[in-house]
């Protein structure tokens, strides 16, 4: 097809098809892809894809500015406005005006990782008596706790995820995940989750899945018997984190973060963390090493008579 009769909802339709059927990337990629060629859209107004060159890319990077939008917002669209470029030069032989955008350097934020009493506290706190359903919450919080798993990682489970495996020292819990990309990789679950699991599926998930005319194969199940949704598993941890009396901002990622930074205090290798979260590349993984070194930074500036 000429550029010239590529219109933007037709570039941004082959764009997001490749992302989601080629590259196998998840619905909420998906949706933050199409949410930045939106911004992008809009900003183009009347004018054609083939009338973009770098000028109109940087004029666009002057107007997320003076929006507002943080450094790495920006970084982000960019990211999107990349990738989008270059698939139109791969498909139809765009030429790419792109070529000169530069990532901004911001700042390093380190993930805010709970303390292991706070985290303890919340998983305590999720189970209210009188309320069988918040045996599942507990296990939810066990589970997300033992295995690093992402929120929608968590939902997706289904019970055949779940494997024994014997071994020399007895019978260890896996559990399958399917991560970004649609990447699959096996944790080790450790003894609380274990038991909180079980717990859930003998007492709690034989009534949820009464309440449903459909079988599911899913784990978790909501008050309908259907599998949980995003928005309850994080409303959950909320409750958790309310009932604990955490005030810190909490999410279902604060426990992936905790699960690592908790992994590299104890003296896990960096590897290993890395195939247990599921990162391509261990320079993702290594941000969590900050949060180590900060703490040992801090205690030797305590400690150390000669540090100050």
């Amino acid at each position: 097809m000429d550029i010239q009769a590529l219109n933007f909802d037709l570039a941004a339709t082959s764009f997001l098809n490749h992302l989601q059927i080629e590259r196998g990337l998840a619905a909420n990629s998906i949706v933050a892809y199409r949410r930045d060629l939106v911004k992008f859209a809009l900003f183009l107004e009347e004018k054609s894809l083939s009338e973009v060159d770098s000028e109109t890319i940087a004029q666009f990077e002057s107007s997320l500015r003076e929006a507002k939008l943080s450094v790495a917002s920006i970084n982000r669209v960019d990211s999107t406005l990349r990738s989008f470029f270059k698939h139109l030069q791969q498909e139809y032989g765009y030429a790419d005006p792109t070529i000169e955008i530069a990532t901004k350097k911001s700042a390093r934020r380190l993930p805010k990782a709970l303390s292991i009493s706070q985290i303890v506290s919340m998983i305590d706190s999720a189970h209210r008596d009188g309320q069988p359903v918040t045996i599942r919450d507990q296990a939810m919080l066990e589970l997300l706790y033992s295995s690093g798993a992402r929120v929608s990682e968590l939902i997706g489970i289904n019970l055949n995820d779940l494997s024994s495996i014997e071994t020399n020292d007895g019978v260890i819990t896996t559990l399958k995940l399917r991560g970004k990309g649609a990447k699959e990789r096996i944790v080790p679950l450790g003894s609380f989750a274990t038991k909180a699991i079980d717990n859930y599926l003998t007492r709690v998930r034989p009534a949820l899945v009464a309440k449903s005319s459909k079988s599911t194969s899913a784990l978790f199940l909501n008050s309908r018997g259907s599998r949980i949704s995003r928005q309850s598993a994080w409303q959950m941890v909320l409750d958790a984190a309310d009932a604990a009396g955490v005030t810190e901002h909490v999410s279902p990622h604060v426990f992936r973060h905790s699960y690592a930074t908790h992994l590299l205090d104890g003296g896990a290798d960096i590897r290993v963390v890395q195939e247990l979260l599921g990162h391509a590349s261990v320079t993702t993984t290594q941000i969590y090493t900050l949060i180590t070194i900060d703490k040992v930074r801090e205690s030797y500036s305590l400690a150390h008579p000669r540090a100050k």
